[in-house]
């Protein structure tokens, strides 16, 4: 089942949001292998993709939040790193076991799990932060 983009999801910081959006189609094109059948092709690419992502995502959200003196920025920094060792793990289990049924299962969950809390409550949370010292500026 794919997951569609929807505009509860904006944060409301473009260039962010845009990068959610490439999460999102990621997702969506594993989703979409898994259901055709062709999990193990589409497995490793969006390994590849995650283990690029997160840093260069994860980089330009932390810079945002130092810029802007986000007041919870150490607590965020946390969830990064936390989910940056999940994607490693995940990467050595694909490359010891390769793309097997629990694995791509498991994969999957943690993604989508991932998006929904870290993007649903962490982003907001710096999202709203921004927009409040915006209009007391």
């Amino acid at each position: 089942m794919a997951i569609r983009w929807r505009q509860d999801l904006e944060i409301g910081i473009d260039v962010i949001d845009s990068q959610h959006k490439a999460l999102v189609e990621s997702m969506n094109n594993l989703l979409e292998a898994c259901a055709a059948g062709r999990a193990r092709e589409e497995v490793g690419k969006t390994l590849d993709f995650l283990s690029d992502y997160v840093v260069t995502h994860f980089n330009y959200e932390q810079e945002y939040q130092k810029k802007h003196g986000y007041p919870r920025y150490e607590e965020h920094l946390k969830l990064h790193r936390f989910f940056l060792q999940e994607v490693q793990e995940l990467r050595n289990t694909f490359e010891k076991e390769g793309a097997t049924l629990h694995f791509t299962v498991s994969f999957n969950k943690k993604i989508v799990d991932w998006f929904i809390n870290h993007i649903g409550k962490a982003d907001r949370d710096f999202a709203a932060y921004i927009k409040s010292k915006k209009t007391t500026t």
